[in-house]
């Protein structure tokens, strides 16, 4: 960082320099498009008068997942570098390429979140993953990495995290939400590759694809106002969060054993019982091709919104607070592709 006289360090990021109290958009070269105009990775850097710590918020790193661009959008109306204490940059569409066509992947047809820590000279997805990785997380103390459902699937807004980590446990709890999950990092993720460098980071999930959910904007922007108030970049929140998050140590996905057309019984958040029946799958005229019964006990955190539904789909996403007595709880499905990282 070059020093500004008489005051803090200037920010720098990419070949920018943001002086402290100053707000910037930044664009960060990803590559040259095959009409011959370059992509850009667009940020706003935030760098407050007052030293303090460094913050990054993602968004869209799954194209379709636009949850975290709204909660940037409403943050960057409020937060101020005149009495911001440290920085904050944002990133609320990563995935440039996915966003404009409403898709998760990229166009080389790989999953960002699976292409950490990238490569300069790799893919598409892999030069975009080393971008990111070296010009923001890697001048970043923390990070708050926003997901919602995708392919049809609407999430109850929670926080996954590794929770074994003293820090970051504290940071979920700040945040509040009503749900946490314990989520091990998973292979190829920001998340996984941040906490390998010493970031920490919250994955926020909430809402669906391709739209703005009001109950997960709200919690996304509430709980990181609530963190940089933990984190001493602003004052003390007027709404900390004052009741424990429900802590789940894994989750389950309810699939269904024959296609039709999927009526859920139960809502996003609700408590379910073993063997409670939380869905039937039946033909176009009503009659019933399957039964969905929830496969454990515990907290409603997703479900499919698509009516129609091919047999094996993932349709109820279950959180389990705590293993049910003679029930070995299982790790999460990958293959729902939706709810892990």
């Amino acid at each position: 960082m070059s020093a500004r006289a008489g005051g803090r360090p200037n920010f720098v990021i990419g070949d920018a320099q943001v002086s402290p109290g100053s707000r910037a958009h930044i664009e960060l070269p990803i590559a040259r498009m095959p009409h011959g105009a370059h992509a850009w990775l667009p940020c706003v850097v935030v760098h407050g008068r007052r030293p303090g710590p460094v913050l990054w918020l993602s968004g869209a790193v799954h194209g379709d997942e636009l949850t975290g661009v709204e909660v940037v959008r409403q943050l960057l109306e409020v937060v101020s570098p005149r009495t911001l204490s440290g920085t904050l940059v944002c990133a609320p569409m990563v995935n440039i390429f996915g966003a404009a066509v409403g898709s998760r992947y990229l166009p080389d047809r790989r999953d960002l979140n699976r292409s950490f820590p990238g490569s300069a000279r790799g893919s598409l997805a892999g030069r975009l993953a080393q971008l990111f990785l070296s010009e923001v997380v890697q001048r970043c103390d923390v990070g708050i990495d926003m997901h919602s459902g995708s392919s049809h699937r609407r999430n109850y807004p929670h926080v996954r995290a590794n929770l074994d980590d003293p820090e970051t446990y504290d940071l979920a709890r700040a945040f509040g939400p009503p749900v946490v999950i314990d989520a091990p990092e998973r292979s190829g993720s920001l998340r996984a590759e941040a906490a390998r460098i010493g970031k920490p980071v919250l994955l926020f999930e909430g809402g669906g694809p391709h739209r703005y959910h009001r109950d997960a904007v709200d919690m996304g922007v509430l709980g990181t106002r609530r963190v940089m108030a933990h984190l001493g970049m602003t004052g003390p929140h007027p709404n900390p969060a004052t009741a424990e998050p429900i802590h789940c140590v894994t989750t389950r996905w309810c699939r269904a054993a024959g296609g039709g057309l999927f009526r859920s019984l139960v809502e996003l958040g609700e408590t379910v019982e073993l063997g409670q029946v939380v869905g039937k799958v039946a033909d176009a005229f009503g009659a019933t091709v399957a039964t969905v019964r929830a496969r454990t006990a515990g907290i409603v955190i997703g479900l499919q919104r698509n009516p129609i539904v091919f047999q094996g789909d993932a349709l109820v996403h279950i959180a389990i607070p705590e293993a049910p007595p003679g029930d070995e709880p299982a790790p999460d499905d990958p293959s729902s592709g939706d709810g892990t990282d």
